[in-house]
């Protein structure tokens, strides 16, 4: 991690981590900087052997069993859920997501 911030001046925050010697682990990162220093960083992570997905890739909502209660909406640090107002749905905001799993267990049918 400090190879990103002394030789690709980026910023980061640990989100979320699971990482347990000699295994395989996930960490969940927030990279801030300019374009081509995040590029950069991002192909160094890459030749060392790290995956990266973009969140966005990850988190998605289960259509099928949404019933569109809200109990995400109060429960989102980041207000990732929104209720549409004519409709009284809900929208998932995934470029708001940190993937903290809050919604997951506050959801009844999940």
């Amino acid at each position: 991690m400090s190879q990103l911030v002394k030789d690709y001046n980026l910023d980061f925050n640990i989100l979320k981590a699971s990482v347990t010697p000699d295994e395989e682990g996930l960490m969940v990162l927030e990279l801030s900087g300019k374009q081509g220093d995040y590029d950069k960083g991002i192909r160094y992570l890459t030749k060392t052997g790290v995956r990266i997905q973009s969140l966005s890739q990850d988190v998605i909502r289960n259509e099928e069993r949404c019933t569109h209660c809200g109990a995400c909406i109060t429960i989102c640090p980041t207000g990732a859920f929104e209720l549409e107002p004519l409709t009284r749905w809900v929208n998932f905001r995934d470029e708001k997501c940190l993937a903290c799993g809050l919604c997951i267990k506050a959801c009844p049918p999940r």
